[in-house]
């Protein structure tokens, strides 16, 4: 239990087991600031390897929950279990303009091999003859790339995105998209991917989250072929538009199947 921060760190890595134990564990996680409960009772496991997407509209608790898995706020007394090994990518890089490309993907390591292990993740986003150049001279998809190189030369074992997309142009955006599916079926973290793109969600996710007044309302398992889920795309925003639009209902509540193929 780390006292401070009050959840536990889970150290095992996923073997192969077809039941493995989760990596995220929340049992009744609940979020309060002052009189205001962002996250209510919420359950969530998330399994080794696993890709989901949270969606939901502003203030629903996606970010305070993001937060909570990274380690960010103190969470004592809560019964919260997650891995050892984190990394997050927010919406902007976050990078150092007075250290180079590759110092900041090193930042927090130590060892002489930093430079190679941070030319390494540099070189599995393609940036690697931009190692030494400054973050000022960046375009916003490269800075992007190197935040999410630095969050890989960690080896992370659940990997947190906070619409790390989001303030890209479309062309880049979906660039990025098969970058992150690239580098998951490499290195296969699990993956809390945090955004308002309901089309987003379903080309990269396994399953898909839709969090409401700090609840999980809905849920879906996507299992097309993430070459083939284009078609799914109007039916699963229709059905989100009009559940948030609506009552809401005390338990979660699954969307009409969206997929029977196995990827």
């Amino acid at each position: 239990m780390d006292a401070r921060l009050g959840f536990s760190i889970v150290d095992s890595v996923y073997d192969g087991d077809p039941h493995p134990e989760p990596v995220v564990r929340l049992r009744n996680f609940v979020r309060r600031f002052g009189p205001n409960i962002i996250i209510d009772g919420l359950d969530l496991d998330i399994a080794p390897g696993e890709f989901i997407a949270l969606l939901g509209r502003s203030g629903s608790g996606k970010t305070t929950l993001l937060r909570t898995l990274a380690g960010l706020d103190d969470v004592r007394g809560q019964d919260i279990e997650v891995p050892g090994s984190r990394a997050v990518v927010f919406q902007d890089a976050r990078l150092l303009p007075w250290k180079p490309v590759w110092k900041n993907v090193a930042l927090g390591l130590k060892g002489d091999d930093i430079r190679q292990r941070s030319e390494i993740a540099l070189n599995e986003v393609g940036l690697g003859h931009r190692i030494d150049a400054w973050p000022l001279t960046l375009s916003g998809g490269e800075a992007q790339r190197t935040a999410l190189a630095r969050a890989l030369v960690r080896e992370p074992q659940l990997l947190l995105l906070d619409e790390p997309f989001a303030a890209l142009d479309a062309l880049t955006r979906y660039r990025m998209h098969d970058l992150v599916l690239s580098l998951w079926r490499r290195h296969r973290p699990a993956v809390l991917l945090v955004t308002h793109d309901v089309d987003e969600a379903i080309a990269l996710a396994d399953r898909v989250l839709v969090l409401d007044s700090g609840r999980i309302v809905a849920e879906e398992r996507i299992t097309a072929p993430r070459g083939d889920r284009a078609s799914f795309a109007a039916r699963l925003r229709e059905q989100l538009l009009s559940h948030l639009g609506g009552k809401q209902d005390d338990g979660v509540i699954p969307f009409a199947p969206i997929a029977q193929a196995a990827e």
